[in-house]
């Protein structure tokens, strides 16, 4: 009987390092390693790994989490949804003048959002994939149409572009309470009667911890993130958002519903961003015109940051949530470190471009091109 025990040389060999390397979260990874060595090493006793130093960044990374979540399965499906920002900001106001200004309940505001916001997602996805202009085009155009709508409602109805009383519109709605309440109260309370976390020491609110419960923002980040993970590792759904933006064609002959797939992330994706919005006018208890500028880039840059091909067909969503850890961690880092705010811009470009070099070179070794 011959020999079986050896390997088959005619059998291509993976190493170790290589499936390593071909991780889509290794740069997010990498990132989020380098940037808490560094602000630990430089900011540590500014307070910004105290609790409420802590509660800070993780707030601001949970904004980022929700509307990158949505861009990751998006590009992956080999797409880009330039109306996000917009979205956020249009999806806000919608909120303010349904609730505040028509005085409707405010359940009945958030839930109306929603579909509105819904709706263009599917009409974004829609155009796209019927028309066949690039996605880049048609929702550069709905940023635009969103942002002048965002603008010109407040202004016609109010006569301003900041409309507040969404706070008080609010106070004791059951919906309105799933994004803008906070959980785990007696919980951080019994850690600052324990002293293990600060408490105030004068005013109004002596004796209450300096963090008192857990935003639901952040719940909202984390269960998209669990979510976003599931369904695309753990479904045939999953399988298909991967099939339709690495090869479409082939996708569709295989039997994949494509065009179904591709609307269904666009409204994912104005979904994440609605969600973003609820969670913003009810903490800020207002919506501005000018609220959700760059989000969409911001977006698109965790994403790539957390290995995700500009091409489409490869990225992960645990990448795109360590790509916006590192933005929360850097944004607020610079604040602690006494650092110009300015620079996280320049920041952003310069971990944009690495990103993209870097995933640049793993598209090569996934491919086998030189």
């Amino acid at each position: 009987m011959a020999d079986v025990s050896h390997t088959d040389e005619r059998i291509k060999q993976t190493s170790r390092l290589r499936q390593a390397l071909i991780r889509p979260e290794l740069g997010g990874i990498v990132g989020t390693v380098a940037v808490f060595v560094f602000f630990f090493l430089f900011a540590h006793d500014s307070g910004m790994f105290n609790a409420q130093g802590v509660m800070n960044w993780s707030v601001v990374s949970a904004q980022f989490m929700i509307i990158a979540v949505g861009a990751c399965l998006l590009m992956i499906a080999g797409e880009f949804d330039l109306s996000v920002g917009s979205m956020i900001g249009f999806a806000g106001m919608m909120i303010a003048i349904f609730g505040v200004t028509y005085e409707l309940p405010m359940w009945i505001a958030i839930l109306i959002t929603f579909a509105i916001c819904i709706a263009f997602g599917a009409l974004n996805g829609y155009i796209v994939v019927k028309t066949g202009l690039p996605s880049f085009i048609v929702t550069l155009a709905t940023l635009f149409i969103l942002r002048g709508f965002t603008i010109f409602i407040p202004q016609t109805l109010e006569r301003k572009t900041i409309i507040g009383g969404i706070r008080e519109a609010a106070e004791g709605d059951w919906l309105a309470a799933v994004f803008g309440a906070k959980i785990g109260k007696p919980i951080f309370q019994w850690l600052g009667d324990a002293g293990v976390i600060s408490t105030f020491e004068r005013g109004s609110r002596i004796g209450e911890p300096v963090v008192d419960g857990i935003p639901m923002l952040i719940i909202w980040a984390l269960g998209l993130v669990i979510f976003g993970h599931w369904l695309l590792t753990r479904t045939r759904f999953g399988n298909w958002i991967f099939a339709s933006g690495g090869d479409a064609d082939a996708a569709r002959n295989s039997g994949v519903p494509v065009t179904a797939v591709k609307i269904k992330m666009f409204m994912f994706t104005a979904f994440c961003a609605t969600v973003f919005a609820v969670c913003q006018v009810m903490e800020f208890g207002s919506a501005g015109a000018d609220r959700g500028l760059l989000k969409e880039f911001e977006a698109i840059i965790a994403v790539v940051i957390g290995g995700a091909l500009l091409t489409g067909g490869y990225g992960s969503v645990i990448g795109a949530a360590l790509g916006a850890l590192i933005f929360g961690v850097v944004q607020q880092g610079l604040f602690f470190a006494g650092v110009e705010s300015s620079l996280f811009r320049v920041f952003l470009g310069v971990i944009l471009l690495a990103a993209v070099i870097l995933n640049t070179y793993i598209r090569r070794i996934i491919t086998g091109e030189r």
